[in-house]
């Protein structure tokens, strides 16, 4: 009965559609999945790589051909509105916020004092956020990141890949569909808290019709952790090009890449990487290979394909991309999921729970559209009509037009069919489907953007109205911002290994702050924080913070308060008196101020004659006087 296993995974919200779980086999049906049922494609990522194809079918206006292939019948005439492409396009914007900033922590220390007197892990932390931003500004990351999040949201995981350019000077960045993406796993059960130290990406590659025997190929990209090797080579003189071991003159002596150690003891090979405080024996190995597909067997998968019918290829560098070391001891792969995984990997789709409301609201429109058919042109039947063909003297068919007359026989009578009713009662169900649909997606009608603007309620209660999204945005948020603080440091250590010259000192934690998604009283928040800075209750830096979060043009908060203090002379006045340091308030105020001179050495006048100290003056001796009358 049903299943013949009964499946509770990331993807059983589909095990409904018999096309996903086919009763006989509990396996994606080939016809409907045919990329998830490759024979290289490994059995535990057939319902994963199924269900990516049939959520991209919902997110584009195409789960009617999934439904003709499961039901075998045409579904062309199915009506699909973009419900589920809007849910995803509500929850990727709000998730993402207004904006996105990458920030530092410490580097605001060293923005507002201008540099001056500032700590030195303030001034570096300033200089990487800083780079980090002007990265992100050349990398696009902005637009990238909008790719990935709807990837994510849509198919529930979403994949980052890094890698150093040296003509460019500067980490790429790359978005990879999770349809190409293959974790080795532990024992491939899906259940990995740490991430893999080996991943593959892999796709098939059709065969060129423009070259004569061209052969259909899979094409896997393999980044790997494993022990420091000796130094080796491209070597393109053979029929496939390859690497080898380079030696020394001897011809027998393995060399070493250049600051290299080899331990004779342990028998490992060491490095000290830039972000590393003691060295490492693990570094990340590059392969990238096709298969002609012909020379795949059948028990072989994308985890155990054979080198031996393998060819490499060649990066534009003339690098061999077999077994390259790429001089860092990470793999360059950052894999963001939707959600809170269960599994330890794996995210769950934002449409995962609600595709059977979608195929409810699909019916309901498909329903409508052929209700309002019949209400537009209304059935009529006539009684006893007149009118008959002139020629053959058989009844005349008529068509329903304005301005039509019709000309019947006596006792004749015109019949209508009003199925207007029917179409006020779908319309009711389609409205009644979005309410629920809004309650189970967590998403109020606010943020869906169906919200009658003259029946909106005051500005307090649409704050109100958002408080459903605020755990939900917030369960979405928590397993991405240990991506992106990752994310963030990778690009980090990969100018350090690429030794950018602008890139010096420790790689520190950066993170990636979420704009906020409520529709905000600007004034109000003005008000608000006018009063708690004037009353002690809050400092500046939070003020222009929460000024700078509902929407304030505000580029920089550490340039902002700079120039707030520099006009104010009142608290500068304050500042000078309770400190008598001029230096202080010349900080405060954004200007050099020159330090007060030293004030002048007192020099005593002469003793006056007759004073208390004349006795030790020799002219006030008596007998050196001179009367004025003598």
């Amino acid at each position: 009965m049903g299943l013949y296993r009964f499946l509770v995974d990331r993807w059983g919200a589909l095990n409904y559609k018999r096309a996903f779980a086919d009763p006989a086999y509990g396996r994606p049906d080939r016809e409907a999945f045919p990329g998830a049922m490759r024979t290289w494609v490994p059995r535990e990522d057939q319902r994963r790589l199924a269900a990516y194809t049939l959520f991209a079918a919902y997110g584009h206006n195409q789960a009617w051909e999934v439904a003709a292939t499961q039901d075998h019948t045409d579904s062309s005439a199915r009506r699909e509105f973009g419900d589920p492409a809007m849910l995803v396009a509500a929850i990727t914007s709000h998730m993402l916020g207004r904006e996105q900033t990458i920030t530092v922590p410490g580097a605001e220390d060293a923005e507002q004092s201008d540099g001056k007197s500032a700590p030195p892990e303030a001034v570096h932390a300033a200089t990487v956020q800083d780079g980090l931003r002007a990265w992100a500004r050349a990398e696009q990351f902005a637009m990238r990141m909008q790719q990935n999040e709807r990837k994510a949201v849509l198919a529930g995981d979403g994949v980052y890949t890094l890698a150093w350019d040296g003509a460019k000077k500067r980490p790429r960045l790359s978005v990879v569909d999770p349809g190409f993406y293959f974790p080795d796993l532990p024992d491939n059960s899906g259940d990995s808290s740490d991430f893999p130290d080996r991943v593959h990406f892999a796709w098939e590659i059709e065969a060129d019709p423009a070259v004569p025997g061209s052969k259909p190929k899979l094409r896997r990209l393999t980044y790997e952790l494993g022990p420091i090797g000796t130094a080796t080579a491209s070597d393109v003189s053979g029929e496939r090009p390859a690497r080898s071991p380079t030696y020394a003159d001897d011809g027998l002596t393995p060399l070493l890449i250049p600051g290299d150690v080899y331990d004779p003891d342990t028998g490992q090979i060491s490095r000290m990487y830039a972000w590393n405080d003691e060295p490492s024996t693990v570094t990340c190995y590059l392969t990238e290979a096709e298969w002609d597909l012909d020379d795949i067997k059948a028990d072989q998968d994308v985890h155990t394909l054979d080198y031996r019918y393998a060819t490499f290829l060649t990066r534009g560098d003339g690098q061999v991309l077999q077994h390259l070391d790429l001089m860092h001891d990470f793999v360059p792969v950052i894999h963001i999921p939707n959600s809170i995984p269960e599994d330890g990997h794996w995210g769950e789709s934002s449409l995962a729970t609600l595709l059977q409301l979608f195929d409810e609201l699909q019916g309901t429109d498909t329903d409508s559209s052929k209700a309002s058919a019949t209400t537009g042109a209304p059935m009529i039947g006539v009684i006893n009509p007149n009118a008959k063909d002139s020629r053959r003297g058989e009844k005349k068919k008529m068509y329903i037009e304005p301005g039509l007359m019709i000309e019947m026989s006596q006792g004749g009578n015109l019949v209508t069919v009003d199925t207007s009713p029917q179409l006020r009662e779908l319309r009711e169900k389609t409205a009644e489907l979005q309410d629920r649909l809004s309650l189970n997606a967590r998403m109020p009608a606010v943020a869906l953007g169906t919200l009658d603007p003259t029946k909106a309620p005051s500005g307090f209660s649409i704050q109100l109205s958002y408080g459903p999204m605020d755990p939900l945005m917030d369960s979405m948020h928590l397993p991405r911002d240990h991506k992106y603080a990752l994310f963030l440091k990778m690009v980090q250590r990969l100018y350090k290994a690429g030794q950018h010259p602008d890139w010096t000192g420790p790689v520190v934690e950066a993170q990636l702050m979420w704009g906020t998604y409520k529709p905000t009283d600007k004034a109000a928040t003005l008000e608000m924080v006018r009063g708690a800075i004037k009353d002690g209750a809050m400092s500046l830096e939070t003020g222009v913070r929460l000024l700078s979060e509902v929407g304030f043009p505000i580029d920089d908060i550490g340039e902002e308060i700079n120039r707030i203090q520099s006009r104010q002379f009142e608290q500068a006045k304050f500042l000078a008196d309770a400190t008598g340091d001029s230096g202080a308030v010349g900080d405060f105020l954004g200007i050099d101020i020159d330090s007060d001179p030293e004030p002048p050495t007192v020099v005593l006048p002469p003793a006056v004659p007759g004073g208390e100290d004349d006795s030790e003056d020799p002219a006030a001796d008596p007998s050196q006087i001179t009367r004025g009358n003598e």
